[in-house]
């Protein structure tokens, strides 16, 4: 993996191209963490001094109370654009999710390209379930400091997905972005645009998140077969990973293909935050019920079904009341 160090502000560039980002860093005195050290910001009226995790990320609070991180961040690649922000989550944090999550994990889906539902795939064999956005204190400090560091508001993300990985499991290279329009639609949000990718554990062997269209691959008995195929990150528990998946002028970009590698000892929980153009207003019963979970998303379902609306309304009732549709099958939760 490149080592080159980039600093949080360099983030608020990312509507630039890689070369204007040259411009930038030949003053590096602009950007506090550049050299990999973290800024400790002076105590004064309307700032708090900023307290160290345990896992040796700086949260405090600056202006009106909103929270700050300063941290290490790691430039992996400018194509994909992505770059690793070490210990981000603390592990009170990462215990926290894991624990939410355990309870309602159900296997993983993937979207058919065709036609936008969500249908149960080969290429993905995690467990997941889905928080919904500042679920609790935890979660929506989480999301804050995401839309910090990313620059994308907290409302143009979706409701934070829990991964489980484990037993040789995986997720074959994929985009993040659409290939359909009716996820894309404008009206919730648009397209996706990033996407901020949290380890709450770290990995024995295996597990790698690896982007095989980049320019650069990694190699070295460290790595795992998957991961040499293309430039790879590990699985360290803290740690996340910032990538996008839209290009400075809005288009995909074909370089953001990633996958995670299979988890062939011990076991991988990650956090996923996926952001979009514009707000996004799905709750997470409505994402679990569009991405898998057989269930009714809204309190009315059997009322409308009864009506015929499963018929009259096939794209809203098939996504988000497919339990009263009989779309599927009900099924237990996953054992974590």
């Amino acid at each position: 993996m490149l080592r080159a160090k980039a600093p949080v502000v360099l983030l608020a560039v990312c509507a630039c191209l890689a070369s204007a980002a040259d411009r930038y860093i030949e003053d590096s005195d602009r950007f506090p963490g550049w050299k990999g050290e973290i800024p400790q910001q002076k105590a004064a009226s309307s700032h708090q001094a900023l307290p160290q995790h345990s896992t040796g990320n700086t949260v405090g609070y600056g202006e009106g109370g909103r929270e700050e991180w300063r941290g290490e961040v790691i430039q992996v690649s400018w194509r994909p654009r992505a770059f690793l922000f070490k210990n981000f989550l603390s592990d009170v944090e990462c215990d926290h999710l894991i624990g939410l999550a355990q309870p309602s994990m159900t296997k993983s889906t993937v979207v058919d390209s065709v036609t936008g539902k969500s249908i149960d795939s080969t290429v993905r064999t995690s467990t997941g379930t889905f928080f919904g956005r500042s679920q609790d204190s935890v979660i929506d400090t989480i999301e804050k400091r995401i839309a910090h560091v990313s620059h994308v508001p907290a409302e143009n993300g979706e409701g934070m997905q829990i991964l489980h990985y484990v037993d040789g499991q995986k997720y074959e290279p994929h985009h993040d972005f659409f290939h359909d329009k009716y996820n894309a639609d404008p009206s919730n949000g648009g397209q996706r645009v990033a996407t901020m990718l949290m380890y709450l554990t770290t990995v024995e062997e295996g597990g790698e998140t690896v982007f095989p269209q980049a320019d650069t691959k990694v190699s070295g008995p460290e790595w795992s077969e998957c991961a040499q195929q293309g430039l790879a990150v590990k699985t360290k528990r803290g740690d996340a990973l910032l990538f996008f998946s839209l290009m400075p002028d809005g288009q995909t970009d074909a370089t953001s293909l990633h996958g995670s590698c299979p988890t062939t000892r011990g076991e991988k929980w990650s956090a996923t935050k996926w952001m979009h153009v514009g707000a996004f207003g799905l709750s997470a019963q409505q994402q679990k019920a569009k991405w898998g979970d057989c269930i009714d998303a809204d309190g009315q379902c059997a009322e409308w079904a009864s009506s015929g609306e499963c018929d009259k309304n096939p794209n809203y009732m098939n996504s988000f009341c497919r339990l009263s549709c009989h779309r599927c099958t009900p099924k237990d939760p996953v054992a974590a």
